[in-house]
């Protein structure tokens, strides 16, 4: 997300300072500034917020790892994934507050995580919080830069979905089976994907950044949530390969433990407040979102 959204903010003009914990692979295009961050505190980088009109946080540890199959979800995984983001946010507000020039705009990341397995039951900003790990969360990560708001500093919060790009993310682990003909639903099939694509997502920061009424919560997802059953499907016409090989609920279980629950329980999240701000999206349709990302284009 923040490298689609870098490229986007330096094509029309803005300057972009990039903070990351690892300067030498950071991927960022031509023309942002890259500086180091130990995502923790404001070492070396909290001067910056005196010269930004926006600033945007979406720092925090993968909740799937960063190999093929997600990794569990041990003491000490929950421990890092808290950290990462709660540490990050405590620092982005520290910074602002320590600034005499502050932003206008702070744009805060979330989770659907927020709301919890909630079966079919639609759900908008105004639906509470749940109790599981992922909702637990969620609500401290939001909470981490609440201060700003005493500096008079406008925050929105931005609970995004399942994010389809062609690039990364959880796109390719989906497809992958479809790609080998034994794709198909897994677990039940009957829980939702709340997705967005990328190109919205990117989009619908812009336009939160933009619009001075847009403060609170976000739900940045498509206004068409799939059920797992419907999106493999999907998957499966769009690459004209079979959608009927399932995968067991208890063996991603056994094999997955508590992280299982990314794949195996969902929300079925409208995007309410965006659609009522205005906002138009690119790609409404997962079928017409999953066949730009997946067909291949022409030269």
């Amino acid at each position: 997300i923040g490298r689609a959204l870098a490229t986007a903010l330096i094509g029309d003009g803005y300057t972009v300072n990039v903070l990351t914990r690892n300067t030498t692979k950071a991927k960022v295009p031509p023309g942002v500034k890259v500086h180091p961050w130990d995502a923790r505190t404001t070492d070396a980088w909290g001067q910056l917020v005196e010269d930004a009109d926006v600033v945007i946080n979406l720092a925090g540890e993968n909740l799937a790892g960063h190999g093929l199959l997600p990794n569990r979800w041990t003491s000490e995984q929950k421990r890092l994934i808290r950290e990462s983001r709660i540490q990050a946010g405590e620092a982005v507000t520290q910074a602002i507050i320590a600034a005499t020039r502050v932003p206008k705009v702070l744009i805060q990341a979330s989770g659907i995580g927020y709301y919890g397995p909630q079966g079919d039951e639609i759900i908008t900003e105004d639906a509470p919080a749940g109790k599981d790990f992922l909702a637990r969360l969620a609500v401290e990560w939001e909470a981490s830069t609440a201060r700003v708001e005493e500096k008079g500093v406008r925050r929105a919060i931005i609970r995004t979905g399942v994010v389809l790009s062609g690039e990364g993310g959880a796109l390719p682990k989906l497809v992958l089976p479809y790609r080998f003909f034994v794709g198909g639903p897994l677990g039940s099939g009957r829980q939702y994907i709340s997705w967005i694509h990328l190109v919205d997502e990117v989009a619908a920061i812009r336009y939160l950044i933009d619009n001075q009424e847009a403060s609170g919560t976000f739900n940045l997802v498509a206004p068409n949530a799939l059920s797992n059953s419907e999106f493999g499907n999907t998957i499966g016409r769009v690459l004209k390969r079979p959608s009927v090989f399932p995968t067991p609920g208890f063996a991603m279980q056994l094999l997955l433990g508590e992280v299982s629950t990314l794949v195996l329980d969902g929300q079925r999240v409208i995007p309410q407040r965006l659609l009522n701000l205005g906002f138009r999206f690119h790609y409404p349709d997962a079928e017409q979102a999953l066949r730009d990302l997946l067909t291949p284009k022409s030269t």
